[in-house]
């Protein structure tokens, strides 16, 4: 099993590359937002227990988003690896998902973390704006404090995973075949 995490900031082209990966790989799409909202739809244990949180405005503890990895990874034992996307955010959290992917006899094969010009993601975000009716796509200053908000949460993730030497920072501007490329190149090398 060969299991990704493509990191990136908001306008980075992290969606596209993820569709990308998952076609030519046969890996399976694992975002948290979409693993709660499906264990809420379902009204499982641990999707009754992310609903209370969300109800009284809190966030979703890691043990409940670890649970809902844990259980979307032993109902696709036929996946070729799983690309995870928008987790892990923080250092505990990368840490939990090391000690699941440990017991599932699997690991984090590599981060590939998109590297984007703050100016270049502003230009992308603020254009994705005018089409796609997100309103945080909209607003110049809102756009920056995501930037920052990204940067400064996800720091610890990538110098955790540094310290295990699977960070590839991969230049996040040009075209998309040519990124594509980029990171194809990056998984080949250590593909098993």
């Amino acid at each position: 099993m060969f299991n990704i995490i493509l990191f990136g900031p908001p306008g980075s082209g992290k969606g596209t590359q993820s569709q990308n990966l998952i076609s030519k790989y046969g890996l399976k799409h694992l975002s948290t937002g979409d693993l709660l909202r499906n264990e809420i739809s379902r009204q499982t244990p641990l999707g009754l227990e992310a609903r209370h949180f969300i109800d009284i405005g809190q966030l979703v503890p890691d043990e409940v988003v670890i649970g809902m990895i844990s259980s979307a990874l032993e109902t696709n034992p036929e996946a070729n690896g799983f690309l995870f996307d928008g987790f892990p955010r923080t250092e505990a959290q990368a840490e939990a998902l090391d000690k699941l992917l440990e017991l599932k006899k699997t690991s984090i094969a590599v981060m590939l973390a998109l590297d984007v010009s703050e100016e270049e993601l502003v230009k992308r975000l603020l254009h994705r704006g005018q089409s796609s009716g997100r309103s945080d796509d909209t607003n110049e200053n809102i756009i920056r404090s995501r930037i920052v908000e990204y940067e400064n949460k996800t720091k610890s993730v990538a110098d955790y995973y540094a310290r295990f030497n699977k960070v590839v920072h991969i230049k996040g501007e040009g075209s998309v075949d040519e990124i594509f490329e980029t990171l194809c190149h990056e998984i080949d090398k250590r593909k098993v």
